[in-house]
Formats: structure tokens, sequence, C-alpha cells
């Protein structure tokens, strides 16, 4: 039993409701203030407490699921249809066209993303679109590099010269015949980066340069908590929890897809 796939499963599933249902789910407004409840710790009124602004921390927790899911998904997105495109094409034409790529990955490689982020980030304006933008942007040469050596490993297989003998085009050769066969890697490196590009998102927000207040996110309901955490803990606790369990479950899950998608492992 894949034990990974079905923990990570449930906490990814868990995790999309919260985020469809915030509305229904939130107990308050989550951009309300109140300053005569400010820094009230969990109650039942207030399951998560509230915090310096009187707002209900569980309200604005609900919400910023949302926010870090769609950073998530969106950015990664944008990486795996980026990183595949130039990994099928390095690794099906090779020569000139491959040495091309493979330098721009090896350049982009050459620096942390997270510096790389911080730089783009001076010179735009931090917000949510921009980060879903920038994230995916940087997120895609170690994707090219396994797209790259799944197609070299099958572009002389018999499938694939049947195809250039019948007289195909390149682009269905490259989509029809060769993208599904090294899908296996898309997947686990897609789920695996939306762990990633959460915990990215939260530490951009956490520094001031991510999502905006009063937009919720983990990120910024951190960085409110860092200035009261030994009067108002529950600011800390909440969302550290969350960004905690959210990662652990994309990990999970992504573990969980590798030895699904992997004969070796399965054996």
């Amino acid at each position: 039993m894949n034990k990974q796939l079905i923990f990570g499963s449930l906490i990814v599933i868990l995790l999309c409701f919260i985020a469809i249902l915030a509305p229904v789910i939130s107990f308050h407004n989550p951009y309300e203030q109140n300053l005569s409840l400010r820094l009230k710790p969990p109650s039942l009124k207030h399951p998560f407490g509230t915090d310096e602004l009187g707002r209900d921390v569980f309200s604005r927790m609900v919400y910023a699921t949302r926010v870090s899911l769609s950073v998530g998904f969106i950015s990664i997105s944008i990486a795996v249809i980026i990183g595949t495109i130039l990994g099928l094409i390095s690794g099906y034409y090779g020569g000139t066209v491959d040495n091309i790529i493979m330098r721009l990955v090896d350049i982009m490689l050459c620096f942390p993303t997270f510096f790389l982020i911080l730089l783009v980030i001076a010179f735009v304006k931090p917000n949510i679109y921009n980060i879903m933008i920038v994230i995916g942007l940087t997120s895609w040469p170690s994707l090219t590099r396994y797209v790259r050596a799944e197609v070299l490993k099958i572009k002389n297989l018999e499938f694939v010269l049947s195809a250039k003998l019948t007289g195909f085009s390149t682009a269905r050769i490259l989509f029809v015949h060769i993208l599904p066969n090294v899908l296996a890697p898309v997947i686990v490196t897609f789920s695996l980066g939306i762990a990633s590009a959460i915990l990215t998102e939260s530490a951009l927000s956490f520094l001031g340069l991510g999502v905006q207040p009063p937009e919720p996110s983990w990120g910024n309901i951190l960085t409110s908590g860092k200035d009261y955490i030994y009067i108002a803990w529950w600011l800390s606790l909440f969302p550290g929890l969350a960004i905690f369990i959210t990662v652990i479950g994309f990990n999970l899950l992504g573990e969980g897809l590798r030895i699904y998608l992997s004969p070796k492992e399965k054996q």
C-alpha cells in the first residue's frame, strides 16, 4: 500500500476543500477590523484568536489557503509548461539547440532560485500576480533536465522512428508520441514544485515582498505575529503549522506519485 500517496492526497484534497469553501467555513469577514478585540487569544468565537487589528485569524487563515494554493498551482503550471517544452526540444533536436538550452539551464541553476526571485521582485510591484509569474519563470530549469534525459532515452525507439518515417510533423511526434512517455517526472515535479512555491511565497510575504496586506497570506500573518510573539503566540503558531502541513502534504503526494509511476519502486 502506497501510504505516502494516500496521506498526501488526503491532505491536498482537504486543503482544496478549505480553499473552495472559504466563504462557508469562515466565521467572520477576514478584512473586518475591530480594535476592541485586538490580540484576543483563541476562544469559541475566534478559534485562532485575533490579530493586532482585531481581525479573526481563523478566517484570514482560511482565505490565505486560497492564496497559497493559487500561487502554488499557477506558478508551477507556468514552470512545467516552459520546462517541458524546452526539455522536449532539447532532447529531440540535440546539437546546437541542445547546447544553447542546456547552457541557459546551467546559468539559471548557478544562482539560488530565491535570490533570482528577490532580484526580479526588486524591479516589479510585489503582488500576487507578479509573484506567480516570477516563481514560474525561475522554477523550470531542473524539470528541463529531467524531461531532456527521458527524451534522449526514447527518441530512437521504434515507435518514434516509425512516426518519423510516416511523415508526422515534429510537433505531433513531440506532443503525441514522446510527451505521454515522459509524463512521470513532470507529474512528480509538479507536485513537489507546488510545495516549494508555497514556501517561497510565504517567505516573500514574511519579508514584505509577497502578497500585500490587507490580502491574507500565511506569510504576512506570520510577519504580524513576530512583533507580538511573546503576547500573541497564536499569530505565529497557526500559520506556521499551516505551511508545515501543506508542504508535508504535497511532498508526500509527490513521493507517492514517484513510487506509483516507477516500475522499479513498485517491485
